[in-house]
């Protein structure tokens, strides 16, 4: 696939599967802007591994929740890169706990990046991809967001937003030629899993049909498709990478 003088924008991306969608678009020749939180140093590492593709890539610090901050870090995006093609929502939180035990605290902060963040990015990009009557938006759901888990009633909950918001978004922009979608994926291995017992996921994996836990690779593959020009009659989709857990 080719991304040769495109922009993305990837938040959350300086790990995990952000990284790999922007380590897969950078390898199509794709410009990359590296939204993240946390330490700084995270985003210079990110910076440095996916300069080896050879183009431009910039790292900003942005709280996507923050609408005024994330506005002003895509403004300050357009005018170092000069134009966005691509839009990818994957900065997301847990704060797990059954709806017992979960705090408002720990349901405003999820609802806020995950969802509110969401939106505050498609926000601030919506006339920019009108004006340039073309673009790609695609944002990180998960299965959760389709069937509900214990414990994370929040967590499902602002990933069922992000599907509506998707669809919803989807029907105003696709006479513009904007395509937005979504990616629902399963157990897939990034920090958050990783740190779980063995026990745990061979658990995880015994319920998976693929009998495997997912890549960000796999993510990163399907994002990319949804990305492509291959992908321009496809929107307002959900696409499940979770090797059928969810069947």
């Amino acid at each position: 696939m080719n991304f040769e003088n495109k922009t993305a924008v990837i938040t959350g991306g300086s790990r995990g599967i952000g990284l790999a969608i922007a380590k897969k678009l950078a390898e199509g020749g794709a410009n990359i802007a590296v939204l993240y939180v946390g330490d700084e140093s995270e985003g210079k590492a990110a910076k440095a591994e996916l300069e080896q593709y050879g183009t431009k890539v910039e790292q900003y610090f942005c709280d996507v929740s923050d609408f005024e901050k994330s506005k002003a870090v895509c403004e300050q995006v357009i005018e170092e890169f000069g134009k966005v093609d691509i839009l990818i929502n994957n900065a997301g939180i847990t704060r797990d706990k059954l709806v017992l035990n979960m705090d408002e605290k720990d349901f405003d902060a999820v609802i806020g990046v995950n969802l509110k963040g969401t939106f505050n990015m498609i926000k601030h990009f919506y006339k920019h991809f009108m004006k340039n009557r073309g673009g790609r938006i695609v944002s990180t759901s998960s299965i959760v967001g389709l069937i509900g888990n214990a414990g994370q009633a929040n967590y499902s909950a602002s990933k069922a937003g992000i599907i509506g918001l998707t669809k919803s978004v989807a029907r105003e922009l696709a006479g513009r030629n904007v395509t937005v979608n979504a990616v629902a994926p399963g157990y897939i291995g990034t920090d958050m899993t990783n740190v779980l017992p063995d026990k745990v996921k061979e658990t995880m994996k015994a319920q998976i049909p693929a009998k495997r836990i997912g890549t960000p690779e796999d993510v990163a593959n399907v994002v990319a498709f949804l990305c492509s020009d291959e992908a321009a009659y496809v929107t307002g989709e959900v696409i499940r990478v979770d090797g059928g857990l969810a069947i």
